[in-house]
């Protein structure tokens, strides 16, 4: 029999091996004496551990500088452009890629994350994003990533800032630069509907990037029932199977497919079976009508990421888009070392893709492990205290 050899993986080298992420991308700089590099990466992965705010951690540990000192350090050590943040991280990304994720083209998912923000720009008014209100407002920080959207494989491989107004082709062509950079070749982009417009079309058929998107179609249907319809929602009533289409739009012209598909489903009301046609435009993505349904529902692993950087974001109200960037950046760096640690202790990596055992380190728990031993190194051991005020 084959002799299988036992790892152990502690709480400690799980912080150290955060930490030393960290430090690979920022090479941060002592900023005070108390506040030191070493200092500034802990307080940095306890907050976004927590996902507390630099204040309420510095108020809790016996052993920290005050917030004010770590936010100082922070900007001093920080660089001043967002392009060279975004550089920093895109270091970061790429330093927990295993080599096996580059011998093949994979599939990539490109999103938008809006996180909402109800104060002032901090210089500029394009700085805040507008869009559909939610939470309260219609002003967000918005940020756009790529990730890879193959099992045992998810990792964030660009960040980029989102500025008001910024076409989608610029936020795309800064992304899709930074993931070639790293060497991976692309099998297709899994896009969200906001892609779906000629420019983007265009752009992506020049760099000769196989795309899948949801058809958008826009504007009120014909109130007579009998009226045929024109143009792409034509396709809502014809079979299921794969139409060359034309698309005109002003003087933009473009050729994709579009694939016609159903989803069958209970109605949550009345629990009968209804069937709903799903639309998508492909170009050079190959297959059947239900493959290419199943290829795009790949797409929603760069939602589950979006989840997982809510449980590692660290908390604010700053209005410097620089901090909030990288707060942004962190939580995906932590989210990358987690995948990178599944991969390499927790995988079987015996067939051609690596088969997950998500069940023996969750993402909560390492974050868990991460704040338990930055407060055993910063704090005192003593009990945590408040006083009380009794009215006379």
């Amino acid at each position: 029999m084959r002799s299988r050899t036992s790892f152990t993986l502690s709480d400690r080298e799980v912080q150290a091996f955060a930490e030393s992420q960290l430090d690979a991308a920022f090479r941060f700089k002592a900023a005070a004496r108390k506040c030191t590099a070493t200092v500034l990466y802990k307080i940095v992965l306890l907050a976004a551990a927590r996902m507390a705010s630099i204040f309420a951690v510095c108020r809790d540990l016996k052993g920290a500088p005050s917030d004010v000192a770590v936010l100082n350090g922070l900007r001093s050590n920080l660089p001043k452009r967002t392009q060279t943040v975004e550089a920093r991280l895109h270091d970061g990304f790429s330093g927990q890629l295993p080599q096996r994720l580059f011998q093949r083209a994979r599939r990539i998912a490109i999103d938008f994350h809006l996180i909402p923000y109800h104060g002032e720009p901090m210089k500029n008014a394009n700085e805040l994003f507008r869009s559909k209100r939610k939470s309260g407002t219609s002003n967000f920080h918005a940020y756009a990533t790529a990730c890879v959207v193959e099992g045992g494989y998810r990792y964030t491989l660009a960040l980029t800032y989102v500025r008001n107004q910024e076409s989608t082709v610029a936020v795309l062509n800064r992304l899709l630069d930074r993931v070639q950079a790293c060497g991976l070749k692309i099998k297709s982009l899994l896009l969200d509907r906001d892609f779906f417009t000629s420019h983007v079309f265009r752009y992506l058929q020049q760099r000769q990037i196989p795309f899948l998107v949801p058809v958008v179609i826009k504007g009120r249907p014909p109130k007579n029932k009998h009226r045929r319809a024109q143009g792409l929602a034509a396709f809502r009533r014809k079979p299921a199977g794969r139409y060359r289409f034309t698309w005109k739009v002003k003087k933009i012209s473009v050729d994709f497919d579009v694939v016609v598909t159903y989803k069958s489903y209970k109605h949550r009301k009345t629990k009968r079976r209804r069937n709903k046609v799903l639309l998508y435009a492909a170009w050079r993505v190959a297959g059947a009508p239900v493959d290419i349904r199943e290829q795009y529902r790949k797409r929603f692993g760069i939602e589950a990421s979006f989840r997982q950087l809510g449980q590692a974001r660290i908390s604010t109200c700053t209005p410097d888009p620089i901090l909030r960037l990288f707060f942004v950046g962190v939580g995906l760096l932590l989210r990358n070392a987690w995948v990178w640690l599944h991969f390499k202790y927790f995988a079987d990596r015996s067939g051609i893709e690596p088969t997950l055992h998500l069940e023996r380190l969750r993402f909560r728990r390492m974050l868990n492990w991460i704040d338990k031993v930055i407060v055993s190194i910063l704090h005192d051991g003593s009990d945590y205290i408040t006083e009380i005020f009794v009215p006379s």
